[in-house]
């Protein structure tokens, strides 16, 4: 619901104590393979759920952010990347003004026609429990090797079973990041809602009706990194740029994930001019020089297609000496 606060310190001590003692922060993932019992954990079960992003009185302008990862085949090393980086994501998006009060939700995606658990996600969270709810995703590793996973089904869930007060109270698109390799399926199927999140739905909804509901409340971005399986491919990179066109984000190194992240929110939100001034801000943060340079790539194509931001005139008027009749003034 993201009610609680970030904390740097103690984020930075959670993973102290993780290096120093040698342990994952993905505990589920780790749980699952140890045991072989392979189930969804209870509080990333999307089934019959609604997500919320809500304001409170220490977070008064929350503005919602999800990010769904894809977590099969090459793809697997996104999610360790997020969770090594979430407090510098979470820096420059406060310390250096992008957004005051930002509520993250992770999710996971794999291929609903053959993962065991194709579907998590997460609850929009504003302190430490978003990395408690990234220690709760299976990191499953499959996919069927047809170039096809089921994004299509986090883009329902996101459509029709989230809740954000930044828009439905202010008007305020919240942000929607997908990240993966291979293509959405060209609908999303009946039992597969019916039998991941509750629904029963008459018909088949295609992924280009879902992108479109999507982009009403979301400012929605999918981010392909170029090096895995299948990043590179013209294919997948067409199917997704006829989605999105300039929102689609080829990243050439997958560790720039959360620069890239905090650079699109960055522009939408009017707080980065633009990203000759992206460099400064991503190092004051703590960010990789070399990591910033290659999300400022992935997004110069999006930045170019932006409408160009009027100049605003500073300094004093010259005081008015008199008016006209017909309002005039001289």
């Amino acid at each position: 619901m993201g009610y609680s606060n970030w904390s740097d310190a103690a984020y930075q001590s959670r993973q102290g104590y993780r290096q120093q003692t040698q342990q994952t922060a993905f505990t589920y993932d780790q749980q699952v393979r140890a045991t072989g019992i392979v189930q969804i954990h209870d509080q990333m079960n999307p089934f019959g759920k609604m997500r919320e992003s809500r304001d409170s009185d220490q977070h008064p302008d929350s503005v919602a952010i999800a990010v769904l990862f894809d977590v099969t085949g090459s793809m697997g090393s996104v999610p360790r990347v997020l969770q090594t980086k979430l407090g510098k994501l979470m820096r420059v998006l406060v310390q250096r003004g992008y957004v005051a009060h930002p509520q993250i939700l992770f999710g996971a995606i794999g291929d609903a026609n053959c993962d065991k658990i194709p579907l998590q996600i997460g609850q929009f969270e504003s302190g430490l429990e978003m990395d408690d709810d990234l220690g709760k995703i299976y990191l499953e590793g499959g996919g069927g090797g047809q170039v096809h996973e089921t994004y299509e089904l986090g883009l329902y869930f996101m459509a029709r079973h989230t809740a954000m007060d930044c828009y439905d109270r202010r008007g305020h698109k919240g942000y929607l990041f997908t990240i993966g390799d291979e293509k959405p399926y060209p609908a999303v199927r009946r039992s597969q809602v019916q039998h991941l999140i509750g629904d029963h739905l008459l018909l088949r909804i295609s992924t280009e009706a879902l992108v479109a509901e999507v982009q009403k409340r979301y400012e929605y971005f999918h981010i392909i990194p170029t090096n895995t399986s299948h990043g590179s491919s013209a294919e997948v990179q067409a199917r997704w740029r006829t989605l999105l066109g300039e929102r689609v984000l080829l990243l050439d190194d997958e560790a720039a994930v959360c620069e890239t992240i905090a650079l699109a929110i960055g522009l939408c939100e009017g707080t980065l001019d633009s990203l000759d001034t992206a460099g400064q801000d991503m190092q004051s943060a703590g960010y990789d020089p070399g990591a910033t340079a290659v999300a400022m790539t992935a997004l110069t194509r999006y930045a170019a297609s932006r409408p160009s931001t009027p100049a605003v005139i500073t300094g004093v008027l010259p005081a008015i000496k008199q008016a006209l009749p017909d309002g005039r003034l001289i």
